[in-house]
């Protein structure tokens, strides 16, 4: 009995230690040896000296409990749906829609993938000319153990419902003064020779404030934007009206150890161990390859994947499974 506990303890200490880079390379040959396979495999440097416990850290969406299920989406589906769809181009003046942003060293993923899709919702729903951006900090820090456990995860179902009942203030990037509240950590890289400075130890969660930044002059109660209302979406066809009519959705997922190393293509799980769910943005839909794909946005800025962004099959990872949205109460 003391052996096997032994070896348990050994086998959870070697897994700790190991890195991004010590799982990279057998996956990246794995993928693109295979004359089959339907996406690109390649050393994205934003994991780089991060062990596999630091990067599992980043995979916040936590599993829906029975108590927050939302009532699915009454949008009846359309049965004129085209090939492909993309919300840069659909509507290309909604420039929250095209940014990356870096939830750095914390499990805000839930967070961030609600609040940039209420921000492209809320731009669409005023006829793009609302180029406002919601903070991942306000509902980060505020909404407490209603929504999770902050930079150890949340529940993006309580994410959104987080906005019809209590409203969430504007926010983008770290030091970014022209809204409310900026979001605490800086872009980050995980390696010495990024873009950004790197990353340092995961952060704990930031204190609640329900004061904006010194620079900003809206009060932070007067600068709340809230929901109309909140709900699932399930079905591809449903989730693709839903794209369509009103914008981008959050979704939550599966990762694999082989999606850390996504550089483009269509990304169908090959190898690697279970490392978290994580929650990320779809902004459209298409075809390649013959294989149908939903084109997601991610939150490990611009240098993971495909400048940010990836694509995902249907179904693939438990995707269609975990798709929340909501619509704009009136501004």
């Amino acid at each position: 009995m003391k052996t096997a506990i032994v070896l348990a303890v050994l086998v959870l200490s070697v897994s700790a230690r190991l890195t991004f880079r010590d799982i990279a390379e057998p996956i990246i040959d794995q993928v693109n040896s295979n004359p089959y396979s339907t996406w690109v495999a390649g050393h994205n440097t934003y994991f780089d000296g991060r062990s596999l416990e630091e990067i599992r850290g980043l995979m916040g969406s936590l599993g829906t409990p029975d108590w927050l299920h939302l009532p699915e989406s009454e949008l009846q589906e359309s049965n004129d749906l085209p090939d492909a769809f993309d919300s840069r181009t659909n509507w290309p003046n909604c420039e929250s829609i095209r940014e990356i942003r870096d939830q750095s060293t914390c499990g805000s993923c839930w967070a961030f993938g609600a609040v940039e899709a209420i921000s492209d919702r809320i731009c669409i729903t005023s006829g793009q000319k609302l180029q406002t951006r919601i903070s991942s900090e306000d509902l980060l820090s505020c909404c407490g153990f209603t929504c999770g456990n902050g930079c150890n995860g949340g529940y993006p179902a309580a994410a959104w419902r987080w906005w019809v009942n209590t409203g969430i203030v504007t926010g983008n990037l770290y030091d970014q003064d022209n809204y409310c509240q900026p979001y605490a950590f800086p872009p980050c890289s995980h390696h010495t020779n990024g873009t950004y400075p790197a990353c340092g130890p995961t952060k704990p969660t930031p204190k609640c404030s329900k004061e904006c930044n010194s620079e900003y002059t809206t009060p932070y109660s007067d600068d709340k934007h809230f929901g109309k209302s909140a709900y699932s979406v399930t079905g591809i066809n449903k989730i693709k009206t839903e794209l369509q009519t009103y914008g981008s959705v959050e979704a939550s997922f599966s990762v694999y150890e082989d999606f850390l190393t996504y550089k483009s293509g269509v990304y169908v799980h090959t190898s690697g161990s279970y490392l978290g769910g994580h929650a990320i943005k779809i902004i459209g839909w298409g075809v390649e390859s013959g294989l149908e794909y939903w084109l997601c946005a991610n939150s490990w800025n611009a240098e993971w994947g495909d400048l940010g962004y990836f694509k995902i099959a249907f179904g693939q990872c438990g995707i269609n499974n975990g798709i929340v949205a909501g619509l704009v109460a009136d501004q």
